[in-house]
């Protein structure tokens, strides 16, 4: 029966339960048949499998999981062997961190070179007869030369010999190596955050370890299962230590608040500071994790959103929280409004629309999102006909070669551009998924409610009718056969065509899948053209 071993790039894990990673990688050792097995003694076979294993384990890096899967049960108590040497003391008990109990000696031989010039030439004959193991130097000073770890099953200096391949034996006579017991000393920085969190936590817990976070500036944010809960101060201090650049690890506690998309948070480790920077798309935002909405898992749809901005057209983002459509949108000079209800949403987005310099570019409003809509139309006209157009200035780089040295130079030029500021919005961002669709019903008349906004929109030729990008759960039950993304589409779009009150054709509109945030509630983001007859409709 196939078993497998879970080798970790700090310190490796055999589970009792044989399980498979996430990463589903898996490496398939040799079988060694028992016509093979009859022609090879003992020792060949542990070169063969363990230098394999040594080999693959350096080859895969630090930072991930593998899965070794064996079929010969002799294969697998060596590889067990090897392993054990170098996991981390256990303590189920342990509900506070105490490093000082992860200290580990390790019991090694080292190849002792009289003259190391040789050293180099023996790490390139034998490479199948050293330690590579991922975080330990192989190469070490010893007794005042260089000396060379040996593999983890040659551990003995009564039996090296029949370990050590014949090339590395035939080196070891050749140049005068001395082989000499070796203690490497490991101590709680030398694992990873899942091998002490594995070593720490129950063993009912141990077959998904949280050690993944979500990053918000220095700011790792969990979201524990109850299960873990009682554990959570041990856990933030492990993942604070076992990651540079986080200061603070705070646990959610309870649903996103549907008003201001918050929600509490206790802090497990670090210090008490919710003000983050975070690059994005281009950009540096400033805001209090603790106050706003920021989701990192969305970065990748801000910026296929913001792809489809053009240059000059004007967005009207109505859920913009601190920016992150808003702001890049306005640095590849798209005009945006840019609107929030949350006051400290609001107070943020004003600062991060001078930290990227698009005050120009980008007005922000703190309004509720059925206001803004309804007002939106009118304030894009003020704006055009108060400012006109923008002026930006443009560095221009251009390669020239000197005609007296020959020489290619950089020349830096500035030119001015002016960018007119349209009478309409292209596009409407709606981003809260919530509830955003229950939103919809604010464009039917959106271009009736003011007559020089009516005028505008029904006599200029340049008018196009807006495209609205609204986001959404369709969430269905767990109960019910998993109905098919066309049948998610359809039920989307009923939704949308009873809310504007208006049956749009289906192939008018685009749908996106954004995320799964859970197996049964996937996010939408859905685009089609605003219907004239919607938009121009009396109310």
């Amino acid at each position: 029966m196939m078993q497998s071993v879970r080798c970790y790039g700090g310190f490796f894990a055999c589970s009792a339960r044989w399980r498979l990673t996430n990463a589903h990688c898996r490496c398939s050792w040799r079988k060694f048949t028992s016509e093979e097995n009859s022609q090879r003694d003992l020792s060949c076979m542990l070169r063969t499998v363990l230098s394999r294993f040594n080999r693959d384990l350096f080859a895969f890096g630090k930072n991930q999981t593998r899965t070794f899967i064996s079929s010969n049960q002799t294969e697998r108590k060596l590889i067990m062997s090897a392993l054990e040497k170098f996991s981390p003391p256990v303590n189920k008990h342990m509900r506070v961190l105490d490093r000082a109990f992860f200290k580990k000696d390790v019991s090694l031989l080292v190849a002792s070179f009289p003259n190391p010039k040789y050293l180099g030439d023996f790490v390139k004959s034998c490479k199948d007869d050293f330690l590579l193991v991922p975080g330990i130097k192989h190469i070490v000073t010893v007794n005042g030369t260089k000396g060379v770890l040996l593999r983890a099953d040659i551990d003995d200096m009564q039996t090296y010999k029949d370990r050590l391949s014949p090339i590395a034996l035939e080196k070891v006579k050749q140049l005068g190596i001395e082989i000499l017991p070796y203690t490497l000393n490991l101590d709680y920085s030398y694992w990873k955050a899942d091998d002490i969190l594995r070593a720490v936590l129950p063993e009912n817990l141990t077959s998904e370890i949280p050690s993944g976070f979500a990053q918000a500036g220095h700011i790792a944010h969990l979201n524990l299962r109850k299960e873990f809960k009682e554990y959570g101060e041990l856990i933030g201090q492990v993942i604070l230590d076992k990651n540079s650049k986080i200061e603070t690890v705070v646990d959610k506690l309870d649903s996103i608040d549907t008003k201001f998309r918050t929600f509490k948070m206790k802090v497990l480790a670090g210090k008490n500071d919710f003000v983050v920077e975070q690059s994005e798309s281009g950009c540096r935002f400033r805001f209090d994790f603790s106050s706003v909405y920021w989701n990192l898992r969305l970065s990748t749809e801000h910026d296929r959103l913001i792809s489809q901005f053009n240059p000059g057209e004007v967005v009207g983002d109505v859920f913009a929280g601190v920016g992150p459509f808003a702001v890049p949108a306005g640095r590849m000079n798209a005009l945006v409004l840019a609107n929030d209800l949350n006051p400290e949403s609001y107070k943020y987005l004003q600062e991060n629309i001078k930290l990227n310099n698009v005050q120009d570019f980008v007005k922000p409003f703190n309004l509720d999102g059925r206001e803004f809509i309804r007002s939106s139309p009118l304030r894009i006209l003020e704006w055009a006909n108060s400012q006109g157009k923008i002026e930006k200035q443009k560095t221009v780089k251009r390669r020239r070669v000197d005609e007296q040295t020959k020489q290619p130079t950089t020349i830096k030029t500035v030119e001015l551009i002016n960018i007119e500021v349209p009478r309409y919005i292209s596009n409407y961002v709606m981003n809260l998924p919530d509830s955003a669709l229950t939103f919809l019903d604010e464009f039917i008349g959106l271009y009736t409610r003011d007559e020089s906004v009516e005028k505008i929109a029904r006599g200029d030729p340049q008018f196009r009718l807006p495209t609205i990008n609204v986001h959404c759960f369709e969430k269905f039950s767990s109960d019910e056969p998993e109905p098919s993304m066309q049948e998610l589409y359809r039920r989307v779009h009923s939704r949308i065509t009873k809310i504007i009150d208006f049956p749009a054709p289906f192939d008018d509109f685009h749908f996106h899948l954004v995320r799964k945030v859970a197996p049964t509630k996937p996010m939408f983001c859905v685009t089609f053209q605003l219907p004239r007859e919607v938009a121009f409709r009396k109310k």
